[in-house]
């Protein structure tokens, strides 16, 4: 029977620590301060943010947000991150993707400053990852370093497999199993053999938005399985990139969908604020 890895309560490990280095900085006189901007009214983009404001509160940063509408420009937007760039009391600035088609998602991205940049997606932030200069990690593939190594799972050595190449998981997720020393294959959709080449992943983190492609004949035996998957299966229940039921008897340890990967993200999030508040205070 494999470990379930419970995203939930490590998350929960994570912002009690983040609680208590909260109160010491707020003693110092240091206050935190995350702007959320949201554009339009996405339903799951609405869950995402609240969540991130729930978050907030309960480690004691303070959030404050902007609701635009949908037909917000994308000129009026950028000036609104200008304006919170020259903030002083903003720490961390987060743009929830993803926007409206009319506006260009890497030139809102590139206009947060980086000392501010709390997602790790501007281009500075990302080259620094790639440098291992220190920056901001992105939230979802640091939070994966972070369920591993809270559940005791060795990453050194290993043989590591990253299904998906996308800026925000699967590019960044094998450079931060690069740092910790895996020997790292980054597959996709144009990866020749791809059940072999995923059958010999020591660990596999699942990143692919393909609604349980991942069944018992990708995994070897004894395989850690990360699934980074939000689905809906025909009964519109949430599932991930992961066959669970057919994977889950040869896994030595997985995650599961809700309650694996996405709580992560947010406590990740909320230790970006916290660090931006240390460095640039």
């Amino acid at each position: 029977m494999a470990m379930l890895i419970d995203g939930k309560a490590i998350s929960q490990q994570i912002k009690e620590e983040l609680k208590e280095k909260a109160l010491r900085l707020k003693a110092a006189g240091v206050e935190i301060t995350l702007a959320v901007i949201q554009v339009g009214n996405d339903p799951a983009s609405s869950v995402y943010v609240r969540n991130k404001k729930k978050g907030c509160a309960y480690v004691g940063i303070g959030s404050v947000s902007y609701e635009l509408p949908d037909e917000t420009t994308q000129e009026e937007l950028l000036t609104l991150i200008r304006e919170l760039n020259q903030k002083k009391e903003i720490n961390g600035i987060l743009v929830q993707l993803p926007l409206p088609s009319h506006i260009d998602e890497d030139t809102v991205i590139r206009a947060i400053d980086p000392k501010k940049d709390v997602d790790g997606f501007h281009p500075q932030s990302v080259g620094a990852l790639c440098i291992g200069q220190p920056g901001f990690l992105s939230c979802t593939p640091a939070g994966i370093i972070q369920l591993l190594k809270r559940s005791g799972i060795e990453i050194e050595g290993k043989e590591c497999v990253v299904l998906g190449r996308s800026n925000i998981v699967g590019k960044p997720m094998a450079i931060l199993l690069l740092r910790e020393n895996a020997t790292v294959t980054v597959a996709h959709s144009r990866t020749r053999n791809l059940k072999e080449v995923i059958k010999r992943a020591d660990i596999l983190i699942a990143a692919v938005g393909k609604t349980k492609m991942i069944t018992s004949d990708y995994i070897k035996e004894g395989a850690v399985v990360i699934d980074v998957g939000i689905n809906r299966d025909e009964n519109g229940k949430l599932c991930g990139d992961v066959d669970f039921e057919s994977v889950e008897p040869l896994c030595s340890a997985i995650t599961p969908v809700p309650g694996g990967v996405g709580p992560m993200t947010i406590a990740m999030l909320l230790n970006n604020c916290m660090q931006s508040a240390e460095l640039y205070a």
